[in-house]
Formats: structure tokens, sequence, C-alpha cells
């Protein structure tokens, strides 16, 4: 028989059954850095495996950001995978050159080396599930970080529970549970140090305003992040089926041959405008900021032939009825604002 799951691990089988991260025999991969939050996380899956009938492998991914630290943590997980009778997958990336060539930060460049191998492994294995080790405390810091970027409303979602095949499991669980959780199963872990600075923003936001917040308003900030943040996940959910009603009664909402109807935007509200004119930009690949939306709304108050630029080298253009979204000709010098 099973042995008998303690609270932590009672409730982090609650939230997989509850919100359906999970189903009876699937298999999963957790991803595991080494560190507290995905050590926890490979016990917690282990833990629960008799009562879904689910499998569990790892993946773990070496960035090699940290030399010999990089190589332990490497090894702890492979000499922990195999503790546990886990299948182990790793791969090793040189982030620091790829970052460079694709003139992204480092901190992107590994997000992005990290969700292709995780995919590439759903099509050699065919995994049903990756789990990450996202926690409500790293939901608070997502949800700050965006609103000191500036992020709209529907942003303030922070961290997804489940987005395709990448689950959250202990997106409600407190890093205070993690931590005594790891204690009391006297899980090995490997610590970042690079984690306990304050230079990265997000390292910032972390160690020092979250910290100051709670010391005065002690209990309030992360169960109030985690209300909004589900209010936020229902008016995005609203928003999904509202637009999608808008582009169905007005084909001219959606982006097709690379342009939007110039009177169909006109006859919405600016949320609405923004809303669809953020889903274009996303459509063609570029990151919708806050000041970006303004000034694609502003052209609207203007006349045809003026043109707002966007990243990567595209522009937006008022021609005729409508926004065409295309590539700037090369050579000619284009203002990163709306034309005067």
């Amino acid at each position: 028989m099973p042995r008998e799951l303690n609270s932590i691990e009672r409730k982090f089988l609650e939230q997989l059954t509850v919100r359906k991260l999970v189903l009876t025999g699937e298999h999963v991969l957790a991803a595991v850095s080494s560190g507290p939050d995905s050590m926890a996380l490979l016990y917690l899956l282990c833990a629960i495996r008799p009562v879904l009938h689910c499998r569990v492998s790892v993946a773990h991914c070496n960035f090699q950001l940290r030399g010999e630290e990089s190589r332990l943590d490497e090894e702890h997980v492979l000499r922990e995978a195999e503790k546990l009778g886990l299948d182990c997958h790793v791969r090793s990336f040189d982030t620091q050159k790829e970052a460079g060539e694709w003139k992204r930060s480092v901190e992107e460049t590994a997000r992005i080396e990290r969700y292709d191998y995780f995919h590439e492994l759903i099509e050699e294995h065919g995994f049903d599930k990756i789990a990450t080790g996202h926690h409500v405390n790293d939901n608070a810091e997502t949800i700050l970080f965006n609103l000191f970027r500036g992020t709209s409303i529907p942003g303030l979602r922070g961290i997804r529970a489940y987005h395709g095949h990448i689950i959250r499991p202990l997106l409600l669980m407190r890093k205070d549970d993690i931590l005594r959780y790891i204690s009391d199963k006297k899980i090995d872990y490997r610590m970042d140090a690079s984690n306990l600075g304050v230079e990265p923003d997000r390292n910032f936001i972390r160690h020092r305003i979250i910290p100051l917040i709670e010391q005065r308003f002690e209990n309030k900030l992360l169960p109030s992040l985690q209300r909004l943040s589900e209010q936020a996940a229902e008016l995005e959910e609203f928003l999904e089926l509202h637009f999608e009603r808008l582009v169905q009664e007005d084909q001219g909402l959606a982006l097709k041959d690379d342009r939007l109807s110039v009177p169909s935007l006109s006859g919405l509200t600016v949320f609405e405008r923004k809303e669809l004119l953020k889903r274009a930009v996303q459509d063609c690949g570029c990151e919708p900021s806050s000041r970006l939306l303004q000034q694609l709304v502003d052209l609207l108050q203007t006349q045809p032939g003026r043109r707002v630029q966007l990243a990567a080298g595209l522009e937006v253009v008022w021609k005729g009825k409508y926004l065409q979204f295309r590539r700037k000709s090369k050579g000619k010098n284009q203002k990163s604002k709306t034309e005067e």
C-alpha cells in the first residue's frame, strides 16, 4: 500500500486533481535545476505517484553559466534521479554565446533554450506534461515585475498554473511550505549563489521590495497579489471570449494580410482597440509595451500616411482604410514614434 501522505503532500495532490493539472496515468516530466523548489517538486510528484498512477521523469538544463557549480548541479540532479529510479534527460547549452548571437539577455536566452528543449523531449518521448517549480512567491515577483514594466491589466495575471503542456503544481504553495517540506524530508539541494544578490531586477524585488512590504503589512502582500492574479486570470478568460466574438462579427478586426481595418477599430472603445492592437503586435513577434500600444491608439487620431515603428524592423503605417504591419524599407530613416 502507498504510504500515508503528509499535509503538504495532500495539499499538493489536491491542487493537481482540483485543477486537473495531472490526470490518472499521465507521464510527467519534472524540470529540475537542483535548487530547493524543483527538488521539492520532484519529491512531491514521486509521493503522489502511487495515488494518481502517473509516471515521472526528470529533465535538467545545464546553461554553463556558473562553471564548476553548473557541473555539480547537473551531477546532483542525475544522482537524485537515479536514487528515485527515474529516467533523467540532460542537455548543456552555451548560453552566454547564444545570448550574444541572438542579441538577447542571458535570462531570456536561457528561458528559450529551456522550453525549446522541453518541447523537443515531448516530441521525442511523448510526455503528457512538463512540471516546473514556480510557487506563490515567484508569482508575486512576476506580478510586481510586470507592474513596474508597465503591463496592462490582464498582464497582472502573473504565472499561469498551466499553459499548453506546461504545468506549475506549486503555484498555490508558499516558499516557507517548500522549505519546511525540504527540511522534514531531509532532501538534498543546491543553492545558486546568483539568486542571492540584488543586482537583477527580480532579485531586488525578491530580497528587498517584498520583505519590506511584508514587514510593514504582515502576511498581506502575497495573498493580495494571489487574489489579483486569480481575478486577472478570470478577466483574461472573459476578454478572450469577448474578442473572439468581436472578430467573428467584424473580420476587419482580425490581422489578415498583415493589416487591420481603421473604420472597424475606430468604432471600438480605447480598451478594445488596445487589446486588438496588442494581439496584432504579438502576432508579428513583437513585445506590446504600454507605450507602444498608446502610440498605435494615438495613430488612429492622426491621418493616413503616418506610421509607428515596432521592434525587430517592423512598422505600422496608416494606408488608406487600413493599418498595415510591414517590414521597414532598408536604408530608410524611420522615427521611433508617430511622425509629426
